[in-house]
């Protein structure tokens, strides 16, 4: 594996497998299959690295924690007071 520097001034943080974009066409499933395992691929033309195919993070299964955002934001005292008649209307297309 093979750490690379960002176009700008940052660096990646962790280390990622290259692959030259020759070898990605050859061989793409075999390299969409690297990354269903976990793996960050960093495409490369010419030794410098031009894109990065990495895993989606996948979604959490199942309900989510009651009080999940607590402190995150206030619910205004009026929050099930009745909406003024003009953004009714708006809602309702009058």
């Amino acid at each position: 594996m093979k750490t690379f520097a960002a176009r700008s001034s940052e660096s990646y943080d962790f280390d990622m497998s290259a692959i030259r974009i020759q070898d990605l066409e050859r061989d793409v499933a075999g390299s969409l299959r690297r990354v269903e395992a976990g793996e960050t691929l960093v495409i490369t033309r010419d030794e410098q690295p031009v894109a990065e195919i990495k895993p989606i993070e996948a979604k959490a299964k199942g309900e989510r924690p009651f009080g999940l955002a607590k402190g995150k934001f206030d619910v205004p005292d009026d929050f099930n007071a009745p909406l003024p008649d003009d953004m009714l209307d708006g809602f309702e297309g009058r």
